[in-house]
């Protein structure tokens, strides 16, 4: 017993000497990736120190960003590590569970999105598509061309490409009317996403585009057509032209296999 208290005895001071230096560094936050035991909590208890334990690796990795801080992984020398700074840590509830809120980043401002719902699936959709506004809002920031949304850039393009049939002879024409087609897909699929009257909505979508100053698209908050500058739907360029060369460039590797072999699976030999 004597020897297992010397041993007791000896973590102890080994672990308030790591405390101690961790200290040292004038902080007032310690955030960590691992369990705190007692002793240690204890200590920074005394010493004004707030302790979280068990933090999230990528949220960590994000808080320094913002916090303007850096991750120690040892505590010998103060000066070469870089703290991080807000102005107000808090612990807040979001329904059932109980988050630590830091707000007033040195690095300006920043900001967590939480995602709530009744089922995975809702979780796993409503995530998808924030992370493609996210991708559509950087690449906007690359390239800030915008066009109006709403269908209207579809549609357009749609009543060229008819034209376009019409002087075309022969079989091309064909194609050309497929085309079309498949542009005057994308302000049907608005439509019936928002459980609209998609053959109505076109229709008279197609009869305004014959005006060559419309504007007019799908405005699914009303369910029906409406000046997409006014109402101030617009999407990025950038994504637009990428979306149309990628179907199209799809469309024609399908068109270009004539043909498709399945071998039969290598039986596989008995060696008993």
């Amino acid at each position: 017993m004597a020897k297992v208290a010397e041993i007791e005895t000896a973590e102890k001071e080994k672990m308030r000497k790591k405390v101690q230096r961790i200290i040292g560094h004038g902080i007032n936050c310690f955030v960590n990736r691992q369990l705190i035991y007692n002793f240690p909590e204890e200590l920074f208890a005394d010493a004004g120190i707030l302790a979280i334990e068990h933090a999230d690796f990528d949220g960590i990795e994000r808080l320094a960003l913002v916090t303007g801080g850096e991750i120690a992984s040892t505590f010998d020398n103060p000066e070469s590590v870089k703290l991080g700074h807000c102005k107000l840590i808090e612990e807040i509830m979001i329904g059932e569970d109980k988050l630590i809120h830091f707000s007033g980043v040195e690095m300006g401002q920043a900001c967590t999105i939480v995602l709530r719902g009744a089922s995975f699936h809702v979780l796993d959709e409503a995530e998808r598509s924030l992370h493609d506004a996210l991708c559509v809002l950087s690449q906007t920031v690359q390239d800030s061309r915008v066009i109006l949304g709403g269908g209207w850039p579809e549609m357009l393009m749609a009543k060229q490409v008819d034209e376009l049939a019409r002087r075309t002879p022969g079989k091309k024409s064909l194609a050309i009317d497929a085309f079309a087609l498949a542009l005057r897909a994308i302000p049907t699929i608005i439509a019936d996403n928002a459980g609209l009257d998609s053959a109505d909505l076109v229709a008279q979508l197609r009869a305004d585009h014959q005006d060559e100053d419309t504007k007019t698209g799908i405005d699914v908050i009303t369910g029906a057509v409406g000046n997409m500058e006014k109402l101030g739907i617009f999407e990025a360029f950038k994504v637009k032209q990428a979306v149309l060369l990628s179907a199209t460039e799809a469309a024609e590797m399908i068109l270009r296999v004539d043909e498709i072999i399945s071998c039969a699976p290598r039986k596989r030999e008995d060696r008993m």
